[in-house]
C-alpha cells in the first residue's frame, strides 16, 4: 500500500508539473516528462511479476541490477551484504539463480576453486563415461512395517516453517514440489493452507511443540494427528529430535509474529510468544521413541515415519540403534541435519560450535546402521547446503540415499541473503510476515523457478554419475570421493575413514567403537 501511494504521489507531481507548463512556460514540460517517466517506471515495477526486488522497491530496485551490469565486484557487494554467517559463495548462488530462471549456466575460463587447498574435494570420472538416461531417479521410503511407501526424489525442499517463511514463499515451494514431483518438508510449524494450495507432496515434521497436533497443554494429541496425517498430500512423517543450526534448543516465535493465521495453523493463542521445549514430552528414552514411531505409523495408516536429528554423540545414536534391535521397530528413514544448517535466528555460539557437521554426522549414522545390520531397512537423508549436482553425489558417497535443501530453494524463490530473516524485513518477501513485503514474491513465477532448479540439479547429478561410468546412484561408494588432506596428498573417503561391515558391531566391535557400543543403552539417551 505504501509503495502504491508513493507512486501515486509521483503521478500527482507529474500532473502538477504539466499544469505549471501550461501556465508558466514550456520548460516545465521537461520536468513533467521526467517525473512522469519515473512514475511510469514505478508503476511497471509494481505490476511486473519477474523481479521480486522491483516489486518490493519500485524504481530504487534498479540500482541493484545496474550494479550487476557494471562489474562482478560491485554485484558481490550488493548481493552479499553479510558474509559472516556462512553464506553460500557467489558462484554457487549464481548457479542456483540461473538454473531457477532456466538460463545458461556454463562458465568460461575454468574453475575458480583453489584445487591445491587443504580439504578440496573432487569426484573421480571414467573413460567409460556415458550419457545419463534416468534424469529423475527416486528412492523408496518404506521399511518392513510400512504399508504406504513413498518414492522420494533425490533432492527435496528441506524443513522451513510457515511463520519463519511467508505464506507466498511456502506456496511457491509447494507449487514447485507439485510441478517437479518432489517432496516439501513442512518444518515444525505445522501444515498451513499454503502447504496444501497446490497439492505438493509433504513430509510433515513433528517437533517438540507438536504444532498442528497438540492439546491445550502443548502435548501430543493423537486424534488431531490422525486427522491431519490422513491428508492425501502427507506422504511421510518426520519427528524432529534436533536441528542442525541450534541443537538442544527449541524454536521461539515472538508473540508479535503470531498472527491469527499462524495461531490457527499451529494451534496456539494469538499474539503470545511460542516456545518449543528443547526435548519431546511424548517420549524420553530410545525405547519410547521407537514405540512413538510405531504409534505414528499406525495413526497415519501405514505411511513412512522417520526422524531428523543433528548428531551430538556417537553413543546417543548407538542407543537408538539398540532400541531398534530390542523392539524390532525401525524408522523408515533418518534425516541427518548438519551443524552448519541454516535458521532464521539462533545464538551464534550454537550455530558455530554445537553439534556435529553434516559430513561426520552422515557417515556416523550410516556406519551405525550398517554395523548393527539395520541399514537395509532404513533410508538416510542428508539435509544441509545442498545446491548442486556434485553436492548430491558427494552426500550419497558419504552414506545418504536422498537429500534436502533449504537455502538453495530459498534462492530459487528470490532470496538474496540480505540477512534480515530475524527482523521481519526481508526485502524479497521470503522470510517475513509483512504482507506488503510478501506481496513482492509473485507465486506463479517462483513455482516455475523452484521446479526448474530441482530438475536441472538432479539431472546434473545424474550426468555426473554417468560420467563416472556408473549405471545408478546405488553404485556410488566412498572410494569415489577424494579429499586433499595435506600438501599434494589426496586420499579417498574409503582410505581416510573407517567403514563398518554389515553386523560388525553385533559380532565383534572394532576397538575404537567398543567402548561406545558397550556404553550405549536402549533405556536412555546416553
Amino acid at each position: 500500500m505504501i509503495r502504491a501511494l508513493a507512486i501515486t504521489a509521483v503521478w500527482v507531481a507529474a500532473v502538477a508539473a504539466a499544469g505549471l507548463a501550461l501556465t508558466l512556460g514550456p520548460w516545465w514540460w521537461l520536468l513533467a516528462a521526467a517525473v512522469a517517466a519515473v512514475a511510469a517506471l514505478g508503476t511497471w515495477d509494481l505490476v511486473q511479476t519477474r523481479h521480486t526486488i522491483l516489486r518490493a522497491y519500485p524504481v530504487l530496485g534498479h540500482a541493484r541490477f545496474l550494479a550487476e551490469a557494471l562489474r562482478p565486484e560491485i554485484r558481490q557487494y550488493f548481493v552479499e551484504s553479510n558474509t559472516e554467517a556462512s553464506p553460500f559463495d557467489r558462484e554457487t548462488r549464481d548457479m542456483v539463480y540461473e538454473r531457477a530462471k532456466g538460463t545458461k549456466s556454463d562458465e568460461p575460463f575454468g574453475t575458480e576453486r583453489d584445487v591445491n587447498a587443504l580439504g578440496y574435494e573432487f569426484l573421480r570420472h571414467s573413460l567409460r563415461a556415458r550419457l545419463a538416461t534416468d534424469l529423475a531417479p527416486r528412492v523408496r521410503l518404506g521399511g518392513p512395517d510400512c504399508t504406504l511407501p513413498y518414492d522420494i526424489a533425490l533432492l527435496n525442499v528441506s524443513a522451513m516453517s510457515f511463520g519463519a517463511l511467508s505464506g507466498n514463499a511456502i506456496e511457491a515451494l509447494n507449487g514447485g514440489a507439485a510441478r517437479g514431483g518432489f517432496a516439501h518438508d513442512t518444518g515444525e510449524g505445522a501444515i498451513s493452507p499454503y502447504h496444501l494450495a497446490h497439492g505438493g507432496d509433504l513430509i510433515w515434521e513433528i517437533g517438540s511443540g507438536y504444532f498442528g497436533c497438540r492439546d491445550a497443554a502443548g502435548h501430543f494429541d493423537a486424534a488431531l494427528f490422525e486427522e491431519k496425517a490422513a491428508l492425501p498430500s502427507v506422504k511421510a512423517i518426520s519427528i524432529k529430535l534436533s536441528q542442525g543450526a541450534k541443537p538442544g534448543l527449541g524454536g521461539v516465535l515472538p508473540g508479535a509474529k503470531v498472527t491469527a493465521e499462524i495461531a490457527a495453523t499451529r494451534g496456539v493463542p494469538i499474539g503470545q510468544t511460542v516456545v518449543s521445549p528443547p526435548a519431546h514430552t511424548a517420549f524420553g528414552t530410545p525405547l519410547e521413541l521407537m514405540h512413538f514411531i510405531a504409534t505414528l505409523r499406525a495413526l497415519s495408516g501405514g505411511k513412512p515415519v522417520g526422524f531428523k536429528l543433528c548428531i551430538g554423540a556417537r553413543t546417543e545414536f548407538l542407543s537408538i540403534c539398540k532400541a531398534m534391535l530390542h523392539t524390532g521397530i525401525t524408522p523408515d528413514f533418518v534425516i541427518v541435519d548438519g551443524s552448519e544448517g541454516g535458521t532464521g535466528a539462533a545464538p551464534q555460539e550454537f550455530e558455530d560450535h554445537v553439534g556435529m557437521p553434516l559430513t561426520e554426522g552422515l557417515m556416523l549414522v550410516h556406519n551405525c546402521l550398517v554395523g548393527t545390520g539395520l541399514r537395509r531397512h532404513i533410508r538416510i537423508g542428508a539435509s544441509g547446503k545442498v545446491a548442486s549436482g556434485v553436492d548430491i553425489v558427494t552426500r550419497i558417497c558419504q552414506g545418504a540415499d536422498f537429500t534436502l535443501s533449504a537455502r538453495a530453494m530459498m534462492f530459487a524463490i528470490g532470496c538474496i541473503q540480505a540477512m534480515k530473516c530475524n527482523t521481519n524485513k526481508c526485502p524479497t518477501g521470503v522470510a517475513t510476515q509483512d504482507r506488503g513485503r510478501a506481496r513482492a514474491l509473485y507465486v506463479p513465477d517462483k513455482i516455475e523457478r523452484v521446479a526448474n532448479f530441482q530438475r536441472a540439479t538432479v539431472a546434473s547429478a545424474a550426468q555426473i554419475v554417468a560420467s563416472m561410468g556408473l549405471d545408478s546412484f546405488a553404485e556410488l561408494e566412498p572410494s569415489m570421493l577424494n579429499r586433499r588432506i595435506e600438501g599434494q596428498r589426496t586420499r579417498t573417503y574409503a582410505e581416510i575413514y573407517d567403514w563398518l561391515m554389515p553386523g560388525e558391531l553385533l559380532e565383534d566391535p572394532p576397538e575404537d567403537w567398543r567402548s561406545d557400543w558397550i556404553e550405549a543403552s536402549a533405556e536412555e539417551f546416553v
